[in-house]
């Protein structure tokens, strides 16, 4: 039939007699009507719709990379088909990704993980030998001496002894048992991992979990996914973004009517907000989780972005232990750090770990149980995480290289940083808090009513239509502050300042000289 049916098709039906005694045209014939009369296959409804899917996951939101951003996508591939706009590029100034934004890596991570890598280069004279002494020791910790194995899934024991000698250090002889160090992948995997294993409960018992608004949205996305419930507490804008602790007791008894608030996340330094925490403060909110039975996250990833003169980065792990055993002893505090940030950059390993401390033994054990669901981290990740944790020292041979490197990054980053709080704050319309620390500023703008109602007109929040706005005129990608939160009525937006200093003038200048539009074209 199906021959049959084609020759139809093609129009070139002999009429021979064919071995049944009909002649090939008949059959011909024959087949078409059967085909004409054979109802259409109706397609089958799809198992998996909108309607159908996790209600939880469909409530995910990850302002970073929203909207904005796959218009940002849109437009660059417009540019590339030579449609004209007004500007040549796309500027993502949406997210912190180091070294797409121009950031050279630094030479001795590179170099190790080279020689992790291909092996076969420690016997090359072209690195140096403190490079390969760590190549080696990472090697001969991964199964068949090869960063393609599969690692324990707390991570390689070599690197958790690193990370845990470095915290260590960093805080100042405060011990750190390698046993309470997890590598992940990246900060955002270990938060993830801890909040699946802290939601529990349902109706006004379900587990509530405080963040700071403005926040980072991976909070609100892994909330909305777990099925928990968000508590806000709002950072004081008009005192340079501080965590204020009757703030934090307000919304933990306004959160006790519908849920059962039992976690507290910090973020230190602050991101969106770059502010810096002062060591009172941080006793303040260790006292606070101590008295009212929370679990502190603190995610530290900006540990090494600091830039005030007049702020330092205190750990709530040193902090903690500090304020003596009936704190050190009983409170529970998740930390996190990442290779992504920093004077690093480097966002694509995927690198992290963090340290839990006063973990119930038995919980332990589920969180070993969950961490092995995925195996592993990257391997890579961990030995890109190890480098960091593990840098050269005085008087190694690659150690003034690092230096120079390492301060080079940093001191460019805490010029970035005043540069931008300085033109923001010369814009009628923008206001800009110090950028103490982090790699983002998040400026108030001030938007007029006929900007609201044009917004609301094309259903969109009044700071997103802004940003849109600033795409869709001058190529500049920023994240609306409604993403990440912000009290009624105030309007912000996050930008980074990674790009080079004389690209980053230009993208205030084209900032300023919108925004002084927008409010024209709005009065």
């Amino acid at each position: 039939m199906q021959r049959a049916a084609a020759l139809v098709w093609r129009g070139c039906c002999p009429r021979t007699p064919g071995p049944w005694g009909r002649s090939q045209s008949s059959a011909a014939a024959e087949a078409s009507a059967v085909l004409k009369v054979r109802p259409e296959r109706s397609r089958r409804e799809r198992i998996l719709t909108l309607e159908s899917m996790n209600p939880q996951v469909k409530a995910v939101e990850y302002a970073v990379r929203g909207p904005i951003v796959l218009k940002a996508g849109e437009i660059e591939l417009e540019l590339q088909r030579g449609i004209k706009k007004p500007f040549t590029e796309v500027i993502r100034a949406n997210i912190g990704d180091a070294q797409a934004m121009g950031q050279q890596p630094i030479t001795f991570l590179r170099q190790v993980m080279a020689l992790c890598t291909y092996p076969n280069l420690l016997d090359s004279p072209s690195f140096p030998e403190d490079a390969k002494k760590r190549a080696r020791r990472i090697l001969q910790a991964c199964g068949g001496n090869s960063l393609g194995s599969y690692s324990a899934s707390q991570g390689v024991n070599c690197i958790r002894e690193d990370v845990a000698a470095y915290i260590t250090r960093r805080d100042g002889s405060v011990p750190a048992d390698p046993d309470n160090i997890y590598l992940t992948t990246g900060a955002s995997d270990g938060i993830s991992t801890i909040l699946k294993i802290l939601v529990s409960g349902g109706g006004k018992s379900r587990t509530g979990v405080m963040i700071p608004i403005p926040q980072y949205p991976l909070y609100s996305a892994v909330i909305s996914e777990l099925d928990a419930i968000q508590v806000n507490y709002y950072l004081d804008e008009e005192n340079c973004w501080a965590l204020n602790v009757n703030e934090l007791r307000r919304a933990l008894q306004e959160a006790k009517d519908h849920c059962d608030p039992k976690v507290l996340c910090i973020i230190n330094p602050g991101n969106p907000t770059g502010q810096v925490q002062s060591r009172k403060c941080i006793e303040d909110v260790i006292h606070f989780a101590w008295e009212e039975k929370l679990f502190l996250l603190a995610d530290e990833v900006y540990q090494d972005n600091v830039y005030s003169p007049d702020c330092k980065f205190h750990s709530f792990k040193k902090v903690l232990y500090e304020m003596g055993p009936e704190y050190s002893s009983n409170v529970e505090l998740a930390s996190f750090h990442s290779t992504s940030k920093g004077y690093m950059g480097e966002c694509g390993y995927r690198g992290g770990y963090m340290e839990v401390i006063n973990l119930h033994p038995e919980i332990k054990g589920q969180l070993v149980k969950l961490l092995s669901v995925r195996l592993c981290p990257p391997v890579s990740g961990q030995a890109a995480m190890d480098i960091v944790v593990n840098p050269p020292v005085p008087g190694e041979e690659s150690f003034e290289q690092f230096r120079r490197e390492k301060e080079s990054v940093l001191g460019n980053l805490a010029k970035k940083a005043k540069l931008t709080e300085d033109l923001f704050n010369q814009v009628p319309g923008i206001h800009c808090n110090p950028l103490q620390g982090a790699m983002y500023a998040f400026p108030q703008i001030f938007i007029p009513r006929k900007a609201v109602e044009a917004a609301q007109a094309h259903k969109m929040a009044p700071d997103m239509f802004y940003c849109m706005k600033l795409l869709e005129e001058t190529g500049i990608c920023v994240v609306p502050g409604s993403g990440f939160g912000q009290r009624e009525g105030t309007y912000h937006f996050r930008m980074t300042i990674l790009p080079p200093v004389e690209k980053l003038k230009t993208v205030l200048q084209k900032v300023k000289d919108f925004h002084i539009k927008f409010l024209e074209k709005y009065a």
